[in-house]
């Protein structure tokens, strides 16, 4: 058994899992745990109460990063540029055993697929520098993500492959959260960022601009368009697109219960190394997925069998699969199976004890 500590929000404000990067921190946290080790889970101030356990884990305590003793960690995982800037601003930069988990890799130089520019790319770069020089392990979502980072950065056979995934085990269909009016349900459920500076501002005019352009044909088609999560709601058309707004994760599950269709769009025309978590979420309940192509995770549409791909852009016809999948939904069970037995948070978790027990037995 190893003693692990993981890293990403600073903020215990921000300990609340509505953001896919929370949920994945939570997630993967109580995974690890749940293999046998030792888990705490780094955060700012931490009210003093003996073994406070972190929101929606039972294995997984929380201890504050102020004043904590590294040294007292066999490992040390952090998630996302922003986790191991974390780690180096508490002083934990320099523990000898680090995993550093990266959801986007940025190259040396703008590039297509890649929607981080300028400054805030060369920050995340210098970051991906320092981690390349000192971290044990990088994990990376992607084949593409891990090619760019050799590349990049001289790597070789440390990398990790391990991508997103779902529950295995969710709450059962609650309350409809939806206004009864008879129109069919799609939803889009994640954060779609903002026009501030610490976001994505090119991506936020991208996604907004599409969900607009699909809420106006799917309306003329008497279907209702949701947005659920995180983002700056005033890019978004209200005569089409239904803005709901942060919701908590458990409420976000009826969400996706009592919806007729989940749908992705892409941030541009294709993702270099970046997958769609909410996709293995959608098809986890059961809930048909149209999705523009251009993830690196496009595969499981097919694979899952209740998935349709559109070329990025064909809004028309992704509203035309749209009402395909709400007249013939297919087979719901199905397709849980199918992440049950290939996408689970434990599944993924087997990466990380492989190595923790090659290397603290």
């Amino acid at each position: 058994m190893a003693k692990v500590v993981t890293v990403y929000a600073p903020s215990t404000r921000e300990l609340r899992p509505v953001e896919m990067g929370i949920i994945r921190w939570l997630r993967i946290s109580e995974a690890i745990a749940a293999r046998g080790h030792q888990v705490d889970l780094a955060v700012g101030r931490v009210p003093w109460r003996p073994r406070r356990v972190a929101p929606g884990t039972s294995r997984v305590r929380m201890v504050p990063l102020t004043g904590l003793r590294w040294g007292r960690y066999d490992a040390v995982k952090t998630l996302f540029h922003r986790g191991y800037e974390t780690l180096c601003r508490y002083g934990g930069g320099d523990h000898p055993w680090v995993i550093a988990k990266l959801g986007s890799v940025v190259a040396p130089e703008d590039r297509p697929g890649i929607y981080f520019y300028g400054r805030q790319r060369e920050r995340l770069f210098r970051t991906q520098e320092r981690i390349a020089a000192s971290a044990r392990h990088v994990t990376v979502l992607t084949d593409a993500a891990g090619t760019l980072f050799r590349e990049a950065h001289g790597r070789g056979g440390d990398l990790l492959h391990v991508p997103g995934a779902a529950e295995t085990h969710i709450p059962p269909a609650g309350p409809d959260p939806y206004p009864n009016d008879g129109r069919p349900r799609v939803v889009f459920l994640g954060s779609f960022y903002s026009e501030g500076p610490r976001s994505q501002p090119e991506a936020h005019r991208t996604l907004t601009g599409k969900l607009n352009r699909l809420g106006r044909v799917l309306a003329q088609r008497g279907i209702a368009l949701y947005v659920v999560g995180p983002g700056q709601a005033s890019s978004l058309d209200p005569e089409v697109v239904h803005h709901i707004g942060p919701v908590p994760y458990e409420a976000s599950w009826d969400y996706m219960h009592h919806a007729d269709v989940g749908v992705v769009v892409t941030h541009g025309e294709f993702m270099h190394n970046n997958e769609s978590t909410k996709i293995y979420y959608y098809l986890r309940t059961g809930l048909p997925v149209v999705s523009e192509l251009g993830f690196p995770n496009d595969h499981i549409l097919v694979e899952s069998g209740l998935g349709h791909g559109v070329p990025p852009g064909m809004i028309d016809a992704m509203a035309e699969r749209v009402v395909e999948a709400i007249d013939v939904p297919g087979d719901r069970e199905g397709a849980i199976d199918y992440i049950l037995k290939h996408h689970t948070w434990d599944q993924r978790a087997a990466t990380y004890d492989a190595v923790l027990r090659r290397d603290f037995g």
